[in-house]
């Protein structure tokens, strides 16, 4: 098993640098202590050379004085040494008292002490080392260590005078140091003086000048182990800041700073096993900012980003006891611990809509804010995070499609739904792949004269094994996936193409174009590529858009719409009056046609209201030049009102449900009038009608979600 410390990087490296600069401290101390014991060593060896040197002369008188009596003696008594210590006894003939008073008073040291010279020793080149050191023994003790006759010796080769200090390999220092002396250029025969003197009183006036030099090396060196040592810290501290900051990026958002999905999974997955050994509940809040997009698009990216922490802010307010985490770009999520009852939760998801009411300001622009919030709730021991969030993900889903801005709980017939999603994406798939689609036709005809102007066309999804699919199935499906852009193509691709072969070439054709497949700098291509492929006059095309397409990103969108204009395409505005801004984009857009929405046709001639705002719109249209369409008439009385209020065009069951443009032509080749009121109906001709589409009950429009 690794240790926890080697499985750490950062203790790792903490240790490694640790020991490096312990190392550093020791290598720093012995440095300081070397060079203290070398330069003592330096200066003592030039204060005893300074000291002697000055004696050079007479010492070479004397030397050549011994060497005239030591080559007239007999060989027996050369080979002895003669030693003079420092009490003026001698051990061995061959220096006279004159001698050795005549040594002592050239070397006397400078303080005038009389007994600066322990011994004074003459010996030949060829004496043996052994002998050296059995006379070298003085007072029951070594006078000098053999290495350091040795040294003394070896700097004779070199130099006339030598100053050899008795110092250890430690850096203590003896008493005597040796004083080697050999006349220069002088032949082997030539005797060496050997002079033991004692070094203490010269180290202790050396001492001062010693430790100031020491104290000075030492700053320098305390001073560049200070710098290294900042060095060191910065390079320490910058790698802990660094692995700080990178242990908080892995684990929060950069963004907003909050923390990420590897967090709420793991803070979730803690939480769930705690309440299962307690027996209590939890709650899991997945949030999801409605058009953010349209945000990004509008108003650029940085707008965006800030759009989104302002989002978190709020988030944070109203959850501020509860975990808050950002999963993605757009996505938030909360995990409820200490609120576990449905009714707290649902008034916190009730606070949260409440908070983003409050108005929203970027740069002085207001940006509405809208959040989609699920709520899914464990409420035992065998639920797991995946499946809390799998839950809380459905009911999020529900919530979007149940018109945004609003929370849902789960409930177990979303995994019923979710399963039939599943199955229909699935389904899609393959319909695109072995073209299941078909086209079917709705007639718009005149109020005027009765004549038949054009068809809307209409998607059916003829399923192998199910039949006919509704549309209100498979189209939301089909814009959640992206599946609609294919879908689309097709539509616009096949209804150019059926149109352009029909008998009638006055009839024209009207195709929905949704905002999940609109795409802005590519709609305006596919539309010219279907007219290029199916030899379709332009003139005879009719694309329809929602205000919705216009909401996300108006420039963008209106430029592209005026390019499918410039091709001679009619731009129509679909379901006109559902929204809060339809009359503002009437004047940004010249529309061609305007499409009352069939919510209106419904109430009319039942709510006075309604019938005043058709009269509006009808009344719009003419003043603007803009042809008037009404869909969704199912009744005569519909049919009376909307003729009267001056209405172009209408289409709905009345006149014909989605069929093929055949079974139209054949079953409505024209509509008398009625002498009664002066208005016509449509007269069918007997056994020919079609029965009614019971399968579909309302028409399909190929990118929308409603029929």
């Amino acid at each position: 098993m690794v240790p926890l410390w080697m499985a750490n990087p950062l203790a790792r490296n903490s240790i490694v640098i640790f020991f490096i600069s312990m190392s550093l401290v020791m290598t720093l101390a012995l440095g300081v202590y070397a060079s203290n014991r070398l330069l003592t060593h330096w200066l003592l060896v030039r204060g005893l050379e300074q000291a002697f040197l000055t004696q050079e002369k007479a010492i070479d008188t004397l030397l050549r004085t011994l060497a005239k009596e030591l080559g007239e003696a007999r060989p027996e008594e050369v080979s002895g040494l003669r030693l003079s210590t420092a009490s003026g006894s001698a051990s061995a003939p061959g220096l006279t008292p004159k001698q050795i008073n005549d040594i002592k008073t050239l070397f006397q040291h400078k303080s005038g002490a009389s007994d600066v010279l322990d011994a004074a020793i003459v010996f030949p080149a060829a004496t043996q080392k052994t002998e050296l050191q059995q006379i070298l023994w003085h007072r029951d003790r070594f006078l000098l260590t053999p290495d350091t006759l040795v040294k003394a010796e070896a700097k004779l080769e070199f130099a006339p005078l030598a100053a050899v200090p008795d110092m250890t390999w430690e850096g203590r220092f003896g008493r005597n140091a040796v004083i080697a002396y050999r006349p220069q250029g002088s032949n082997p025969a030539m005797p060496s003086l050997l002079l033991l003197t004692r070094q203490a009183d010269l180290l202790s006036s050396l001492r001062p000048l010693i430790r100031t030099i020491s104290a000075a090396i030492g700053g320098l060196c305390l001073t560049s182990f200070i710098f290294a040592g900042i060095l060191l810290w910065m390079r320490f501290h910058d790698q802990v800041t660094t692995n700080r900051d990178i242990q908080y990026l892995a684990h929060h958002d950069a963004l907003t700073g909050l923390p990420n999905r590897a967090v709420f999974n793991a803070r979730l997955t803690e939480a769930l096993r705690l309440a299962q050994a307690k027996a209590s509940n939890i709650g899991v809040m997945l949030i999801d900012v409605d058009k953010f997009k349209e945000v990004n698009d509008t108003h650029g990216h940085g707008t965006g980003d800030v759009f989104l922490q302002i989002v978190s802010e709020r988030l944070k307010a109203v959850f501020d006891t509860h975990l808050v985490s950002r999963l993605s770009g757009d996505e938030f999520a909360v995990l409820l611990t200490s609120v576990s009852d449905p009714a707290r939760m649902t008034k916190l998801a009730a606070n949260m809509n409440a908070a983003t009411k409050v108005p929203c300001i970027i740069d002085g622009k207001e940006i509405r804010i809208s959040l989609s919030i699920g709520i899914a709730r464990a409420t035992d021991g065998s639920w797991r995070a995946s499946r809390l969030l799998h839950c809380a993900d459905l009911a999020l889903y529900r919530a979007k499609h149940g018109g945004r801005s609003t929370f849902s709980w789960y409930t177990p017939e979303l995994d019923a739904d979710a399963q039939k999603r599943k199955e229909v994406e699935a389904g899609l798939i393959k319909a695109i792949k072995f073209d299941q689609f078909k086209l079917l036709y709705q007639p718009q005809y005149s109020l005027r004269d009765g004549a038949l102007k054009g068809y809307e066309a209409l998607i059916r999804w003829d399923h192998p094994a199910k039949g006919t699919i509704k549309p209100d199935i498979f189209i939301p499906i089909a814009e959640d996936t992206g599946l609609i852009v294919e879908i689309g193509t097709w539509v616009l691709n096949n209804a150019c193409m059926e149109a352009a072969n029909w008998e009638d070439k006055t009839r024209r054709v009207a195709v929905n174009v949704s905002p999940a497949q609109f795409n802005a700098g590519e709609t305006q291509k596919r539309v010219a590529a279907a007219l290029r492929k199916s030899g379709l006059d332009p003139s005879r095309l009719e694309i329809e858009v929602t205000e919705s397409l216009l909401i996300s990103d108006t420039d963008a969108v209106i430029a592209t719409l005026r390019e499918i204009r410039d091709m001679g395409v009619s731009i129509a505005m679909d379901d006109f009056g559902t929204g809060y801004s339809s009359l503002s984009y009437l004047s940004l857009f010249p529309f061609d046609k305007i499409k009352i929405d069939k919510a209106f046709i419904q109430n009319l001639g039942k709510d006075m209201s309604t019938d005043a705002i058709v009269t509006s719109i009808v009344g719009l249209g003419r003043s603007l030049d803009v042809i008037i369409t009404a869909e969704g008439v199912e009744t005569e009385e519909q049919a009376i009102l909307l003729s009267t209020a001056g209405c172009d065009l209408v289409q709905g069951f009345m006149f014909g449900k989605p069929d093929s443009v055949d079974s139209h032509e054949a079953n409505f080749p024209v509509f008398p009038m009625n002498t009664s009121g002066g208005l016509w109906f449509p007269q069918k001709k007997s056994g020919n009608a079609p029965a009614p589409d019971t399968v579909n009950a309302e028409p399909l429009r190929p990118a929308t979600s409603k029929s």
